[in-house]
C-alpha cells in the first residue's frame, strides 16, 4: 500500500431517515458516508458476526471468490465527486500453480465496506479524498454521548 492511502475503520453505524450513516476514520479524523439502510444492516451483521439463516448478496460474492481461490485483500475509497463516494475492491487470487493475481474492481463504497466487514479486510481512503472530507468527530462524540444506543458500535476485533 502506498502513502497516498490512509487506513480507516468503521467507527459507528447510525440509522437515519434516509438510510445509514457510516462513520469511517482513525485517531486523526472521522468522516461520514451515507448508504442504503439494507447495506447498513448487512455491514452491522458482518461486523458483529451475526449468524444469518440464508446468505446475503455479499455472502454470495464472498463464496464465489473463495471457490475461485480469491479474497478481498483490501478496499479503497478512492474518489468523491458530485456528493458520491467511489470505491475499489482489491482482490487477490491464486491459481493451482500458486501464481498470484491482483484484480481491482470498481464498486460502490457501500459494497466495498460490506465486503471489507465480511472478509475482515482493511479499508483505506485515498489521501486526496481524506484531505477533502469534513471531520465529523465532534458530531459522532455528541451522538454517542447523548444517547449511546443511537450510535451502534461495531465490535472491535480481538
Amino acid at each position: 500500500m502506498n502513502k497516498s492511502a490512509i487506513p480507516v475503520q468503521i467507527r459507528a453505524l447510525i440509522p437515519t431517515n434516509a438510510g445509514t450513516a457510516v462513520f469511517l476514520g482513525n485517531d486523526e479524523k472521522i468522516f461520514t458516508i451515507y448508504i442504503d439502510q439494507a447495506i447498513g444492516t448487512a455491514i452491522s451483521l458482518y461486523l458483529n458476526s451475526v449468524e444469518k439463516e440464508r446468505p446475503l448478496t455479499h455472502d454470495l460474492l464472498a463464496s464465489v471468490l473463495t471457490s475461485l481461490g480469491a479474497k478481498v485483500e483490501r478496499v479503497v475509497i478512492n474518489d468523491f465527486r458530485n456528493g458520491i463516494y467511489f470505491g475499489r475492491l482489491i482482490i487477490t487470487a491464486e491459481n493451482e500453480l500458486q501464481q498470484r493475481k491482483i484484480i481491482e474492481i470498481d464498486a460502490r463504497s457501500s459494497d466495498c465496506m460490506a465486503m471489507a466487514a465480511l472478509q475482515k479486510s482493511p479499508i483505506y481512503v485515498n489521501s486526496l479524498v481524506w484531505d477533502e472530507v469534513e471531520d465529523m468527530t465532534p458530531l459522532l462524540e455528541k451522538l454517542q454521548g447523548d444517547g449511546g444506543d443511537e450510535a451502534e458500535q461495531p465490535k472491535e476485533e480481538p
